[in-house]
């Protein structure tokens, strides 16, 4: 949650609009991480304190992984364009060095637009491995790719802020043309 790269993202969304919310939860034990998850989602969505239109659901490794798993499991009846989209960040397709145990069952029930932004050089998201996942998903999404970023996102030769600038920019930009085919 306090991660420089999501305190750099929330801000950025901030300066344009976009209310973040950031939460973390202890360990990584990914089922209490979907239950806190739908959680919050409940929350926002029933809560009188907040007026959302709609909200994008996203993360960064786990977390996305997590916000996948909420994202395919809304039922149809909750299907009021609450969820617009989600935001994965670091998708953790596989173990490193563990590429043929893909995680990507939940990727393939998602049917709102998704956004990755992965390293090239991740470790846990190979590159053609993901490219083909997205090809075989029934939901629009898109992928950018950040040259030759690990995992963690850091890229040799390349400061941090300018690796959080370049996705921040895509992650505003992705959003942005997603609200504005719901006004349309």
């Amino acid at each position: 949650m306090n991660l420089p790269h999501l305190m750099s993202l929330a801000s950025h969304l901030a300066s344009h609009g976009f209310f973040s919310l950031r939460f973390t939860c202890k360990g990584l034990n990914i089922v209490h991480r979907i239950k806190a998850y739908k959680s919050v989602l409940n929350y926002l969505k029933t809560s009188g304190e907040y007026k959302l239109a709609g909200v994008f659901l996203g993360g960064r490794s786990m977390g996305s992984r997590a916000a996948a798993s909420v994202m395919c499991h809304i039922e149809p009846d909750d299907a009021d364009d609450f969820v617009r989209g989600l935001i994965c960040i670091s998708y953790p397709l596989h173990h490193p060095k563990q590429q043929h145990k893909l995680r990507d069952e939940d990727l393939f029930r998602i049917k709102d637009p998704v956004l990755f932004v992965s390293g090239s050089a991740d470790e846990m998201c190979e590159k053609n491995l993901l490219e083909k996942v997205a090809q075989k998903m029934q939901a629009p999404n898109k992928i950018h790719w950040i040259e030759k970023a690990s995992h963690s996102m850091a890229v040799k030769g390349r400061s941090t802020n300018d690796v959080f600038k370049e996705i921040n920019t895509q992650i505003l930009f992705w959003i942005q043309e997603i609200t504005e085919m719901d006004k349309k």
